[in-house]
């Protein structure tokens, strides 16, 4: 017997996005993810607020109150450039001021320019982060190492397109992960992209639109469900409700420190 997990509510599919830099015009981008029922991470540099077109301190917690908040570095700084003293500080202060502002714990981490390499990484898994974002890819697989997550497209990159594919596709567990900066929206007079993008993927029952941090929460409470040697039984140690299916597509729910055996707790 074997188990396959699924998504949030058992959702076959999932969405999310990443947008970079704290723009004044994320908050036009997020009240079209809010009209259409998405969830966004805003990657920020906190020693950035309020500079050129950036979004001032005093208006985070409200313009971003309803979507995750990851760390960009504090002044956007190419970090494999920098002595590793310099890089530490960069990222954690970044994280310090964002907790500071936010009153959270901030989880999520992406490289800027998507330049790193393994001292910098090895710095963000240090500094208790939970993934760490890198640049774009063509695939809508789930990532095997979150701290080398790399997306679905940018938004220039045939948005459309690739979400018709990502609406017809039967493979496992597929996942569309777009990322980009809002002022490009503004920039080249393109925001209809967007709005048609989150019209053709809104209100879809197999879809499950969820922030990074929420995505990768889940998957990696899903690792580490116990399961007997013939399959039949599984208990979840993790604080998540997981959802999934027998081999034969019986459903199943499992509550956190729940058992179920298979026959018995469909």
């Amino acid at each position: 017997m074997r188990v396959n997990f699924l998504y949030h509510e058992g959702k076959r599919k999932a969405l999310t996005f990443s947008y970079d830099d704290g723009c004044i015009h994320d908050k036009t981008l997020i009240g079209i993810f809010e009209q259409y029922g998405m969830k966004g991470t805003f990657n920020l540099n906190s020693g950035l607020f309020g500079t050129h077109n950036r979004i001032p301190e005093d208006e985070i917690c409200e313009v971003y109150k309803n979507h995750e908040i990851a760390c960009h570095t504090l002044h956007h700084e190419t970090l494999p450039k920098l002595s590793l003293l310099s890089a530490l500080e960069e990222i954690l202060e970044d994280k310090k001021n964002l907790e500071r502002i936010t009153s959270r714990i901030i989880r999520g981490f992406v490289y800027p320019y998507g330049a790193r390499n393994t001292a910098t990484e090895n710095l963000v898994k240090t500094l208790g982060f939970a993934y760490a974002r890198k640049s774009a890819t063509s695939s809508y697989g789930i990532p095997d190492d979150f701290f080398q997550w790399q997306t679905t497209c940018h938004h220039n990159a045939e948005l459309l397109q690739r979400g018709e594919t990502f609406l017809h596709l039967q493979n496992k567990l597929p996942l569309l992960f777009v990322w980009g900066h809002s002022c490009e929206f503004n920039d080249q007079n393109n925001w209809f992209l967007i709005e048609d993008f989150c019209r053709k993927m809104a209100h879809k029952g197999d879809i499950w639109y969820a922030s990074n941090i929420e995505i990768c929460d889940y998957l990696l409470a899903a690792k580490q469900i116990q399961t007997s040697a013939d399959g039949r039984r599984i208990h979840n140690p993790t604080a998540l409700t997981l959802w999934g299916e027998w081999d034969n597509a019986v459903p199943f729910k499992i509550a956190p420190g729940e058992t179920l055996e298979y026959g018995l707790s469909q």
